[in-house]
């Protein structure tokens, strides 16, 4: 078998492949590195479908090169550009993935001769801060891959090239894949592809589309084999999908008595492999026939007896990792005794175990710096990939603490002067809680010196000196044991004597009612002109009789502009992208939320504003502000917004599967989702919500969580939606703020509601009212019942200690009992009376998480428990007291 670094020739060369059926591309990232973002991006690759982009708002240094145009028809399009960076160690591009989910991760690296110097370079590969592999290209005249599945532990995903020689590193493409649930799971470490095969006398490859998660499957073949094929569907339902076009033919050993044997060198004897073999019987059998077989690993009893069952995938894999004694790996299968027919095998994908020892600097500390570093449009090359470790591409100005691998470094020292600083001192600095020096000195920083750095316990050195500040140098960082530098900041003061005396407040009031007064007067006359005036057109197409006309100026309103850096549409395109508001899929209290199309594929959702009130335009630039500057895969995405004269609007990505209240309910023909499901959804919106409370800066509290507001895609996966009336609250020791009373009824938080004092724990209150929505499938007040509010009703209810009488009636039995006392607890504990005693969005998700995982397994014991060769319409998980397991 041959080394997944030594095959890019059959990748990428122009060749036949097997195209099927488009697939959804959700969650892919396809990066066309050194592709200039106004040159076709992104575009559609021929072969596969696969849509491309160019690499360019995903990293900050390199240059664009293009392969020699003698090679390009050799290849295909995303293989003919590349980035190349000469200047630096250390580069990094940073990409948003899914915390916690299985990735492939995948590089391409095709050389080419791109700068004429015939040189194969040979550099370093990291994934964030540990080494993932070494790209040498010496002798790879196509070019090398290099595949990895990994579960990152955070949100941002960093894949860094590092010089370590004279050659300069570069890469063609970057490509991301989010992963089945429960597949590829390892005991520790990640999984660096060796190969992936089907077995079949073939020089074509298969990829997406017929693999939905674009893995490449290269064709193998032996002479001692032979190949058996059909023409029928292979159905490849199970948590691997191997694609049905590698599960059509199959490999036996010709001499039927012989065992079918693979083989291939181990390069390190301590190196840790993963097997995941799929079978499929694809022949007809006679009466009598019979095939069975057993396998073993080196030699070793692995898995069996195994009967594949008929026309359809049966997965066997490790459960953890085994070696290869002397070097040489050897997995057999071989017949029983009571097998009239050799053994067969369809598929194989073979892994070693990779484990990234080193830590990544404590996530808070880094949302924090490169927040900083994007406040102030810090462009240094080195400020790139993790702040601190490894220790000797430590980002330039900054120092770290770092006691051991496993515990993620803190940033403690930071040195931004001389950086050109303009603006105010940024509150951000304030999330480095354990920062002991900070240097912003000869910068050109104005504004008052903010009171929060005196309050940062751990800080030991500050010094300002030599910018633009003013005003009066706060008491509380005139504390023992606190050096402040301040000199060079001509009005900025120590007291309040060197302070400019106060104008008199008297002629002040005057001025400013007569200004009021004459504001007053010309709004007046200018709204009475305005009403005489006919309904604005934009050509022939009149607005929409639904949309109110709304001035947004807002002279006299304490509500501040929108600032955004999203996209800015005009109200002629969206017009045009609603077909003139022509389907209308929802309405709120914001307004009616409308279909739209946008460059004639991208599906929106258009929600326009609908009252001229102050409030409506709050509840507007709130969720403009708020969504702006968050960004996670369970939240709904904004994509731009309208903002012109009159016309107020925002323009999401479309969730076209509705919301969670329709599904269980099951109107609009919307399914009856059942616990499995149900849970997914759980832990998607509550990872949404743990990101408002922890994730933001600074913190939000989304106030109106509720069954409607939980919009599912086309895979049921959640994203939290409707902001208009999310606060943001301070962190730190005032974990709440005063607000006025806003929400759903039956979803508030009553402590809110009497108190007025709004935390992160009225969206804990709310989410646990969904929760009970998800188990009872009841209204949350119904006033029918003996018991109006569903807390009341299912406390009621369960006395009796009997779950069942709570339970969605839908659910017809299927479901674990303990699973839903489990999730039931959680939510009486969401909604106490006392937020004091209600757990945190992270304790939610962990809680929810581990329920999750427990119904899979049930699921998956349940269908173990059936013969593989009893149905072709089960999945089959059989558990050894051995490392395989087959599902």
């Amino acid at each position: 078998m041959e080394s997944s670094l030594g095959i890019l020739l059959v990748l990428i060369i122009s060749t036949t492949i097997h195209i099927g059926q488009s697939q959804d591309q959700k969650g892919f990232i396809s990066l066309d590195c050194g592709l200039p973002a106004n040159e076709l991006s992104p575009y559609t690759e021929a072969h596969t479908g696969l849509l491309f982009s160019s690499d360019e708002n995903f990293i900050q240094s390199g240059e664009n090169g293009q392969i020699q145009a003698s090679s390009e028809s050799d290849f295909w399009t995303p293989y003919r550009t590349l980035r190349y960076f000469p200047n630096g160690t250390r580069n990094c591009y940073n990409l948003r993935v899914e915390k916690g989910r299985n990735h492939l991760i995948r590089a391409f690296f095709m050389y080419a001769n791109y700068d004429g110097f015939d040189t194969n370079p040979n550099f370093d590969l990291y994934l964030g801060p540990n080494l993932w592999d070494t790209i040498d290209l010496q002798g790879q005249v196509n070019g090398l891959r290099a595949e990895l599945l990994h579960i990152p532990m955070s949100n941002s995903l960093q894949i860094c090239l590092v010089k370590t020689g004279t050659t300069i590193p570069f890469i063609s493409t970057l490509e991301i894949r989010p992963m089945g649930s429960g597949s590829y799971i390892t005991d520790s470490g990640s999984l660096k592809l060796l190969f992936r095969n089907y077995l079949r006398e073939s020089k074509n490859f298969i990829r997406y589309p017929d693999d939905v998660y674009d893995r490449v499957w290269i064709s193998s073949f032996r002479n001692e084999w032979t190949q058996i094929s059909t023409t029928l569907q292979v159905n490849n339902s199970n948590i691997y999908s191997p694609p049905k076009a590698a599960l059509t033919t199959a490999a036996t050993p010709t001499n039927s008595d012989a065992p079918l044997t693979i083989k291939w060198n181990s390069s390190n004897v301590n190196n840790q492999y993963y097997l995941y073999t799929h079978f499929a019987e694809i022949q007809e059998l006679w009466t009598n026939d019979t095939r069975e077989f057993n396998m073993t690993w080196n030699g070793e009893y692995f898995f069996g007896p195994l009967v594949p069952p008929k026309y359809w995938v049966y997965t066997v894999f490790s459960k953890w990792g085994g070696s290869c004694i002397g070097g040489e790996c050897s997995f057999e299968l071989t017949r029983t005794n009571r097998s009239t027919l050799p053994p067969l095998v369809n598929a194989l994908e073979v892994y070693t175990v990779i484990h990234f020892p080193q830590s990544e600097t404590n996530e808070t500390d880094v949302i924090a710096v490169q927040n900083i570093k994007a406040i102030y449009g810090i462009s240094r090359i080195s400020w790139q990939g993790d702040p601190c470790v490894p220790q000797e591409y430590m980002w330039d100005g900054l120092n770290c603490s770092t006691t051991d691998k496993s515990t993620p470094p803190r940033i403690t020292n930071l040195d931004m002067s001389s950086s050109g600083l303009t603006g105010n001192i940024t509150e951000i600095i304030q999330k480095l809680t354990l920062l002991e020096t900070l240097d912003l000195s000869n910068n050109n920083l104005s504004g008052e010196v903010p009171e929060f750095l005196g309050n940062m316990k751990s800080l030991v050195s500050i010094n300002i000196s030599r910018n633009n500040l003013s005003g009066l140098i706060p008491q509380a960082l005139q504390r023992k044991g606190l050096e402040l530098y301040s000199q060079g900041n001509p009005r900025l003061c120590l007291s309040g004597s060197c302070l400019p005396p106060k104008p008199k407040p008297f002629p002040v009031a005057i001025v400013a009612s007569a200004t009021s007064v004459t504001i007053i007067i010309a709004v007046l006359v200018l709204t009475i002109v305005l009403r005489k005036k006919k309904p604005p057109t934009i050509g022939d197409q009149q607005q929409p009789p639904s949309i109110s006309s709304v001035n947004i100026t807002y002279a006299n309103s304490p509500v501040s502009s929108i600032q955004t850096n999203k996209r800015s549409f005009t109200y002629s395109e969206v017009i045009y992208m609603t077909n003139n508001f022509q389907r209308s899929v929802g309405e709120g209290g914001f307004g009616i939320v409308y279909h739209g199309t946008l460059n004639g594929y991208e599906q929106v959702a258009v929600k326009l504003l609908s009252q001229s009130s102050t409030q409506g335009y709050k509840q507007f630039k709130a969720e403009v502000d708020l969504l702006m500057r968050v960004h996670h895969t369970n939240l709904v995405n904004l994509v731009g917004y309208c903002n012109e004269g009159d016309h107020l609007a925002l323009i999401y990505e479309f969730v076209p599967n509705g919301n969670l209240r329709q599904h269980l309910s099951g109107k609009g023909g919307r399914s009856i989702i059942n616990w499995g499901v149900r849970l997914q959804i759980a832990v998607d919106a509550a990872s949404g919500l743990e990101y408002l409370h922890i994730g933001c800066i600074p913190p939000m509290v989304h106030r109106d969580v509720k069954a409607t507001n939980i919009l599912l895609d086309e895979r049921f996966k959640a994203r939290l939606a409707d902001f208009g009336l999310s606060r943001s609250f301070p962190a730190g020791d005032e974990s709440h703020v005063s607000t006025t009373i806003a929400g759903t009824p039956g979803y508030l938080d009553p402590e809110y509601y009497h108190t007025n004092r709004l935390t992160e724990k009225s969206d804990v209150y709310s989410f646990g009212i969904v929760l009970l929505e998800m188990i009872t499938n009841q209204p949350v007040i119904d006033q029918s019942r003996e018991k109006s509010h569903i807390t009341e009703w299912v406390v009621f209810e369960v006395n009796s200690g009997d779950i069942r009488s709570i339970m969605d009636p839908k659910f017809q039995e299927d479901y674990e009992s303990d699973s839903v006392w489990r999730i039931f607890d959680l939510a009486m504990s969401c909604v106490n009376p006392s937020s004091k005693r209600r757990p945190s969005m992270s304790q939610v998700v962990v809680e929810l998480k581990e329920c999750l995982a427990s119904e899979k397994s049930r699921r998956n014991m349940n269908r173990g428990r059936m013969e593989p060769h009893s149905s072709a319409e089960v999945t089959v998980l059989v558990d050894t007291e051995m490392f395989p397991v087959a599902r």
